[in-house]
Formats: structure tokens, C-alpha cells, sequence
């Protein structure tokens, strides 16, 4: 029997002596588990399924199995227990006219959840007063975990919504718009849907990605076996710790050049960029409005800062706010939820626009994931991502259109950021997306 194994044996024994009012146990593992993270999960019959990866890799979570399900986050609050947490997402158009087979938002108390904290691994149980429900869940875990295999599948066919004609017609209403005053920026985004020649697993993508793209939160979120939504985003929406909270601007966008002085000249043009530095600096403004009401006190950084990852640039502005006493996790998703970098400036007329003209509908895309807790919160924006289902892959890519944006340039951004998962898939994508 492996010590994982026997982990698992003794955490099954102290859950069934567990009095009556004791809502989470810990086990603590005293050896580092003989698998990755994300092979366990993929190894494991339980659903729903949630794996996260913060940005600064400390921290590493699977949950798993439901305990209590919430549509709208709020009242988990009057369940939570101190070091519960509840994990899932809200989405960016879920119950609107335009996505009423979306969920607005969905999160859930997991039976189960592996945890690594720097160094330090520990297997823990959420219990209510059906335990048996969560020594059910830990009798199915599997020990046979297989190491996943790369990705194998390869691309028949893309498809893109919009296609280009009717993205640069979008793009032109939209600066028609700005001219008018309607609003100062909206964000356009892409539906790019890859056929596969053999279905893909969603945990195959994540870890390739994992493995690939760093300085990046990592995260899967799966209902059911058939739909998987999986991301590798470099950008926060929110870190709550007590009172402190912690954001950032991350807008304006360059490629990656193809050897360091080319990489070097794209990011001092960025860096020089009005165009890009205007973004930036409208979603600045736009998050301290939002948190003006919830903060005794803001600061911001006061220059951009360039940010590498794999196949793009972006600039940065980091944001720490104090916090009024008593505002919660649920209150900020509300407040910054949908950023300016997602959806546009004012939010209402850009999202009125987007609901109006974009040809498709986001779901996750854009919205949030993380975790909501008593004490602490975190949410990553949902960019950079996909919607697995089987032999189809669903990426998505967005772009700000602000004034001096060309619809060209546009449509090349969001294949730049779309090459952040698609390239894991293929090198060589067909019709003209880049890798």
C-alpha cells in the first residue's frame, strides 16, 4: 500500500469517528505524493472537478465531489466553516437573453480537496451532517494514476467567429461609436472552433499548458465528463486577505519577437505606446471608481510595467486597496466583474454593444475563476482559455478597441493570444492562425 494510500485509509478512519459538528478534517502528508496534481485528477470518477494553480505556483488545489452546490455565491457565507472553501467561476453573459443556457455563476463546497502550499501537502475532507456522502467520495478515489500522455490529437478543420470581413466591420462600428461618444473603449472578442481528428482531454491541455506557460494561473473546471473549461490566464481579477486587497491593470498588448533584440524593440515600443498607455490607463481609473465605495484607501503603481509571457507582452499596474471592514469576497466579484480590459468602458454601453453585435456568446469565457473563503478570496479572469468538448476545442481571444486600433492588427493580437493554448495542439495551425 502506498503512504498515499495509507493516507487516505486513516483520513476514511477519522472521518467516521468524527463527533457531530466538526465540519473539515486535514490530513497532512508527510512525503510529497508519487504524481502530478493534475494526472491524480484526471485519474479521479468524481465530479464536479476543480484544479487551480495560483500565479505564483505556491499554491496547487484539486477539488472534487460536491457537498453543496450554490448558483449564486452569496449565501455560502452562512455555511462556510474556518478554512472552508467554495471553488468555481461566474461566467461573463450566463442568464442574459443572449446565454440563457448559461449558469450565471456556479460554485460548490468540494467532499475533497488535495492541496499543496509551497512544500507542504495535505489531503482534506468538507463533512456535513450526511458524512457518509463524503466516505463514499474517498472510497472511489483511484491510486492508479498514470502519468497524462502529451497531447496527441491534430487539427482537421478552424473555424472562426467572426470571420475576418465581419470582424473588421465590427471593428469600424465600434471606433464609429468612440467618435460618437458612445463609449471610449470595447473589448471584441473571438470564437475559434478547432475540429480534432480524435477527441482531447481537457487535463491533457492543462497540463501541457502548465508545463509551457508560466508566470500564469492554471485552472480546469469540469461539471461532467464532456465539458471541460481550462485556462492558463497571466491576469488577476482580485486577491482578498482580510481587509487588504490586491488587483492590477493588465492591458495593452505586443508579441513576442524572434530573437532578444527583437523581443527588446517590441517591448520598448509598448512601453512608449499613447495608444496602449491610454488602455491601460482606462482600466486603471475604471477599477479605482469600482472600489472607491468598498476602500478607505488605494494606491496604485505609478508606471506600467512589462510583463513576458510565452507569445505576448502586456503592461501592468498593480492595485492595493484597504478595505472598508465586513466587505467580502462576493461584494468585489461584483464590483470589478466584468473588467474594463474584458468588456470595455463605460461597462453598460460596452456590454450593451457586445451583447448586441458580437456573433457569439462567451459563457466562461471572460468571467472569473477561484475561491471564495471566510477569510480570504481569489479570482483569476477567465482569458486565455478553452472549452473542451471531446473532438472540438472552443479558444477564445479578445482585443480592446480604442482609438487608433486597426482592425489588421487587431485580428493578429488575437492570434498571438489564442497561440497560448491553440500552439500546444499544433505548431502549425491551417488557415492562417498563428502558432
Amino acid at each position: 500500500m502506498s503512504y498515499f494510500h495509507q493516507a487516505v485509509a486513516e483520513l476514511i478512519e477519522r472521518v467516521k469517528e468524527a463527533q457531530d459538528g466538526v465540519h473539515r478534517l486535514v490530513q497532512v502528508l508527510e512525503e510529497k505524493p508519487d504524481f502530478a496534481f493534475i494526472d491524480w485528477l484526471e485519474a479521479q470518477p468524481l465530479y464536479p472537478k476543480f484544479y487551480w494553480q495560483s500565479r505564483d505556483t505556491r499554491e496547487e488545489v484539486v477539488a472534487l465531489g460536491q457537498l453543496h452546490t450554490f448558483v449564486e455565491p452569496a449565501p455560502a457565507y452562512t455555511i462556510l466553516g474556518e478554512d472552508q472553501r467554495i471553488w468555481g467561476g461566474r461566467s461573463f453573459d450566463g442568464q442574459t437573453d443572449k446565454n440563457r443556457r448559461c449558469m450565471a455563476s456556479f460554485f460548490f463546497l468540494p467532499q475533497i480537496e488535495l492541496i499543496r502550499f509551497d512544500q507542504h501537502w495535505s489531503l482534506a475532507v468538507n463533512l456535513n451532517t450526511e458524512k457518509h456522502r463524503t466516505l463514499a467520495s474517498l472510497y472511489k478515489l483511484q491510486y492508479e494514476v498514470k502519468a497524462l500522455l502529451p497531447v496527441s490529437s491534430h487539427i482537421d478543420t478552424i473555424q472562426h467567429t467572426p470571420e475576418k470581413a465581419q470582424w473588421s466591420q465590427l471593428v469600424d462600428k465600434v471606433l464609429s461609436g468612440i467618435d460618437n461618444q458612445q463609449f471610449k473603449k470595447v473589448v471584441l472578442a473571438r470564437k475559434t472552433e478547432v475540429h480534432l481528428d480524435r477527441p482531447l482531454c481537457a487535463s491533457q491541455l492543462l497540463k501541457a499548458s502548465y508545463e509551457q506557460n508560466h508566470h500564469s494561473f492554471h485552472f480546469l473546471f469540469s461539471l461532467d465528463k464532456k465539458h471541460s473549461f481550462v485556462g492558463s490566464t497571466p491576469e488577476r481579477l482580485y486577491a482578498r486577505q482580510g481587509q487588504e486587497l490586491y488587483t492590477e491593470a493588465l492591458a495593452g498588448t505586443i508579441g513576442r519577437g524572434s530573437n532578444a533584440s527583437h523581443d527588446m524593440e517590441l517591448a520598448n515600443w509598448l512601453s512608449n505606446d499613447a495608444k496602449n498607455l491610454n488602455e491601460n490607463q482606462y482600466v486603471v481609473d475604471d477599477i479605482i471608481d469600482r472600489l472607491t465605495d468598498y476602500s478607505e484607501q488605494i494606491e496604485v503603481e505609478s508606471e506600467a510595467r512589462l510583463v513576458r509571457l510565452r507569445k505576448v507582452q502586456h503592461l501592468k499596474r498593480s492595485i492595493h486597496a484597504h478595505l472598508h471592514k465586513g466587505v467580502n469576497g462576493v461584494q468585489l466579484l461584483g464590483a470589478l466583474q466584468p473588467t474594463a480590459a474584458v468588456a470595455g468602458l463605460p461597462r453598460e454601453a460596452s456590454m450593451e454593444f457586445i451583447q448586441e453585435n458580437e456573433p457569439f456568446v462567451r459563457g466562461w469565457y471572460a468571467g472569473s475563476m477561484g475561491f471564495i473563503s471566510l477569510q480570504r478570496a481569489e479570482f483569476c479572469v477567465a482569458i486565455r482559455s478553452a472549452l473542451v468538448l471531446e473532438d472540438q476545442v472552443q479558444l477564445f481571444a479578445g482585443a480592446g478597441i480604442v482609438p487608433g486600433s486597426v482592425a489588421e492588427h487587431e485580428w493578429q493580437e488575437l492570434d498571438k493570444k489564442m497561440a497560448t493554448l491553440l500552439s500546444l495542439i499544433s505548431d502549425n495551425p491551417p488557415l492562417g492562425v498563428a502558432s
